[in-house]
């Protein structure tokens, strides 16, 4: 009998303009986001695309920036603690989706299980989703999609304006707060922030205290730049510093319970000190009809281990990056747009620590692309054409590693339609081919991973993966109700994957490559018989699979979100925007697990119940401050997410029970306080 339990994953939601959640996404003529030729409607796209508005990042709890996004049909994570998590699209994850923030793609070191997103989630203000491969606009790595990270848009001219948030969670006593001035005076912006995270070990019914779980965070930016007639100039420079513990899931023979003492702020041994920097110089000048557009970036990621000494590192990756990307972009002309641009990115990798995983390498590629967009009444059709080449040399490095270079080439390209029927009704239709070169982990990786519990072993003969994914659409709008409904199909060539070689301890695993095909859908459907009153959720399936082979790793169990939610006040005196809300996030057994050498294991099913509620305060006709509570796993649930790498730690053998589990009940309270 599979486990079930009734709790939940919060949301809640601040609705700036007395619409809700639900109407924010269905209804897309006016929202505007980040097309093949430029900024283009959402109607309008034929690739599916999701936003997360402003007011509902304001509005969900989470302990990272990934966790606040995986709630969005076809979006989960994988995660190793709190601190840590990866974002996952369509089933897909790890190299295979890109991450785009300050305009350029954020280059960590993201191949690892226990490596995350090195951003400062305060500083985010909305969020686009693309879903399916990106390649044409992106190159190498986006196969699954891309997540593109948007800043505040700059002061309005003549203004300052600033805010101050905080939060604080009772299950793992995290407290954070930000603080944030931007302002535009004769056409010179700035935008400064400061942000601050900590949190302690967390805990559940299932294990008590997770000891090591806790973690430290904190991100500085700036920008200044140009706004002028002719286009505009801004250079934006970021520090972001996360120190999260490892969880090693040890458990004592006699009690079961989880060895360690560190359940206060301070992390014990294993832990992490992750630096990433960064540096971007963003331009655009107009020309006659069109704009030019340069990226240039630069970026460090640092990131140390230390498991026998505080003081003292044993593993230390160092890795620097830069971006390009320019492109020109062509306004409407006789009814087409266009765009034609190249851009890529230059690596540097150096082990200055004495323990290794992966060889010190470098990397170049570059990506030429042309793509096109035209209106015909009610037809709008879009596509293009990229080349990319990616140029790889790793280096000997004592006896574990081996000189050796490789060169991927890959050609993709997309072509879509939308037909839309009056402004409330869109079908969609896109055939795409995505490309990955593969990394220098999954090539040349050759000792045990920190916080994955694996010795991982890389194939020099790994070939690069080709998606060919078509997918098919349709979005409705009435006056009770509204709904989309995506529907994909994907096949990839030489799919990469780890798979279980050896037992041991830990236990040994390869990287290896088979053909393999996904098959899936999203749907949203949101009920409103009166405007205040809304009945609604979202469901998400995908189904992974070798050809001709065992089920793949790393596939989300099939999800589905209800939500009740009842709006109580607009305009009021001092209380607007309010809400009640209450969501049940029921995740499915997954059973279609990789099962070849107990690589994973069956997941049960459960159910999370969560309660939230917010509104503006108006004091003198003037938002003055937005206040939530937040109730998240409301039974106190014992749960595990089938992509919680802690999943497959050490069997307790008094309660039988493997690995450990996710966290338990949570409360949080959010104020966040615009000034000027």
């Amino acid at each position: 009998m599979s486990l079930l339990c009734v709790c939940a994953a919060v949301t809640a939601q601040s609705i700036n303009d007395t619409t809700d959640i639900f109407h924010q996404h269905l209804h897309l003529n006016a929202l505007v986001v980040t097309g093949l030729t430029g900024d283009v409607h959402l109607n309008e796209v034929p690739a599916p695309v999701s936003v997360i508005q402003p007011a509902d990042l304001q509005g969900r709890a989470s302990t990272n920036i990934i966790g606040a996004i995986a709630r969005e049909p076809g979006v989960a994570q994988i995660t190793t603690g709190g601190a840590i998590s990866k974002p996952v699209i369509r089933g897909l994850g790890y190299n295979r989706v890109v991450v785009v923030n300050d305009g350029i793609r954020q280059e960590g070191q993201q191949w690892g299980d226990e490596h995350g997103i090195e951003i400062d989630g305060a500083g985010i203000h909305s969020v686009e989703i693309l879903k399916g491969p990106a390649s044409l606009m992106y190159g190498s790595d986006a196969m699954a999609g891309v997540l593109i990270f948007h800043p505040a848009p700059v002061a309005a001219l003549g203004t300052v304006r600033g805010s101050v948030s905080t939060e604080y969670q009772s299950n793992n006593g995290l407290f954070d707060y930000s603080l944030n001035a931007a302002g535009n005076q004769n056409g010179l912006v700035w935008d400064v922030r400061f942000s601050d995270k900590y949190a302690h070990a967390y805990r559940n019914s299932a294990d008590g205290w997770v000891p090591n779980s806790g973690f430290a965070e904190r991100g500085v930016s700036g920008m200044m730049g140009l706004n002028r007639r002719w286009g505009y100039s801004r250079l934006k420079l970021s520090y972001y510093h996360l120190t999260p513990g490892i969880v090693e899931g040890e458990r004592d023979p006699e009690t079961g319970e989880l060895e360690g003492d560190a359940i206060g702020y301070k992390p014990d041994l294993p832990f992490q000190q992750i630096y990433h920097y960064k540096a971007v110089l963003d331009n655009t000048f107009r020309l006659g009809d069109g704009r030019l557009k340069t990226l240039l970036g630069w970026q460090q990621n640092r990131r140390q281990e230390f498991e026998e000494s505080p003081d003292e590192y044993g593993l230390f990756f160092l890795l620097n990056t830069l971006n390009y990307d320019i492109k020109y972009q062509r306004d409407a002309t006789a009814g087409w747009k266009y765009a034609v641009g190249v851009n890529g990115m230059y690596q540097d990798s150096e082990n200055k620590g004495d323990e290794y995983l992966i060889p010190d390498y470098r990397l170049f590629d570059a990506g030429l692309f042309a793509t096109a967009s035209r209106q015909w009444g009610a037809w709008s059709l879009s596509g293009g054409l990229r080349g990319d080449v990616r140029r790889l040399h790793s280096f000997a490095l004592e006896d574990r590693f081996v000189d050796f270079k490789r060169t991927f080439p890959g050609l993709t390209g997309s072509l879509g339609a939308v037909r839309s029927f009056g402004d409330n009704v869109h079908l969609r239709a896109n055939v795409s081919r995505g490309f990955r070169a593969p990394n220098l982990s999954e090539l040349a990786s050759n000792g045990e991973h920190e916080g994955t519990l694996r010795y991982e072993v890389g194939n020099r003969d790994l070939k690069p993966e080709y998606s060919l994914q078509g997918d098919l659409g349709l979005d409705f709008s009435t006056k009770y109700v509204s709904g989309q409904l995506a529907l994909f199909a994907n096949r990839i060539d030489n799919y990469i994957f780890l798979t279980k070689t050896a037992e041991g301890e830990p236990p040994v695993y390869t990287y290896t490559s088979g053909n393999a095909r996904l098959l899936g859908l999203e749907a949203e459907l949101d009920f409103h018989p009166v405007h205040s009153l809304h009945l609604g959720g979202t469901f998400s399936l995908v189904n992974g699979k070798q050809i001709g082979g065992d089920w793949l790793p790393m596939i989300p169990a099939p999800r589905l979100l209800t939500e009740c939610k009842h709006e109580f006040s607009h305009g009021g005196k001092l209380l607007n925007n309010a809400f009640v809300a209450i969501e049940l996030d029921w995740n499915f057994r997954q059973d279609h697990f990789y099962g070849v050498d107990g690589t994973e294991t069956a997941t049960p099913s459960y159910a999370l119940l969560n309660m939230s509620a917010g509104t503006d305060i108006v004091i003198r006709g003037k938002k003055r401050a937005s206040l939530y509570f937040l109730a998240d796993n409301i039974t106190d649930c014992a749960w595990q997410s089938h992509l919680s790498r802690l999943k497959y730690a050490d069997l307790n053998p008094v309660t039988g029970r493997q690995g450990v589990f996710n966290m338990g009940r949570n409360f949080t309270v959010k104020l966040v306080v615009p000034i000027g």
